[in-house]
């Protein structure tokens, strides 16, 4: 029973249409919202980046917000773990989530691993390709091991982590990204011009 109710939900719901529209935000904001998505192996350098980028947006004063990847997973997903289908949910989710900041005008920047190219693409079709941007952190796994913080790629040699991205879990990089930005090499601030230069050039900063 429990399950027919949840199949027959949808016939039960209905979309409304807001006055206070994504338009209307946007022009409150003065620039479009948009979803700048970092992607890339652990320790590729995403979350420092999108943090970085993050703060010339906000001193541009414009609306800003930052989601992470081990943020969500205290809350939102924290339900979920590193198999095939909970990395899938885990990215429906956020692209779910993008998608509501962006329709309120806002700069919405992601900084997920999302390891596979037909998860990200989906969040695409949710987004919406004119919006969404696809940054490639393409630092290689030696630079990315060699950085290992948190100590992970040691727990997944050893095989005390499971799953583990770019070990004994794939990483598909991206085919044709919006930008691709080698963290390997380039500095931080470097990476930030190329993420900002992108933007600019593309008018997606521009008032409204």
């Amino acid at each position: 029973m429990k399950e027919l109710n949840q199949r027959n939900s949808g016939k039960n719901i209905k979309w409304h249409n807001l006055t206070i529209d994504r338009n209307k935000l946007e022009k409150m904001r003065g620039h479009r919202g948009i979803v700048i998505w970092f992607t890339g192996l652990s320790g590729s350098g995403k979350s420092t980046l999108a943090n970085a980028v993050n703060e010339i947006l906000h001193f541009d004063r414009l609306s800003t917000y930052v989601l992470d990847g081990d943020n969500i997973r205290h809350g939102l997903c924290k339900d979920l773990g590193f198999s095939d289908k909970d990395r899938e949910e885990n990215i429906r989710r956020i692209g779910e989530v993008a998608n509501l900041f962006m329709d309120a005008g806002i700069i919405t920047i992601t900084a997920f691993v999302s390891p596979f190219i037909s998860d990200r693409n989906k969040v695409r079709e949710i987004i919406g390709s004119k919006d969404f941007i696809e940054v490639y952190c393409s630092a290689n796994i030696d630079i990315c091991e060699s950085r290992d913080t948190k100590g992970l790629y040691k727990k997944a040699r050893s095989g005390e982590i499971k799953e583990f991205t770019g070990i004994s879990s794939p990483y598909e990089p991206p085919i044709n990204p919006e930008i691709s930005v080698d963290t390997g090499s380039l500095d931080l601030n470097d990476s930030v011009e190329t993420v900002i230069n992108y933007l600019r050039e593309k008018n997606l900063l521009a008032n409204v």
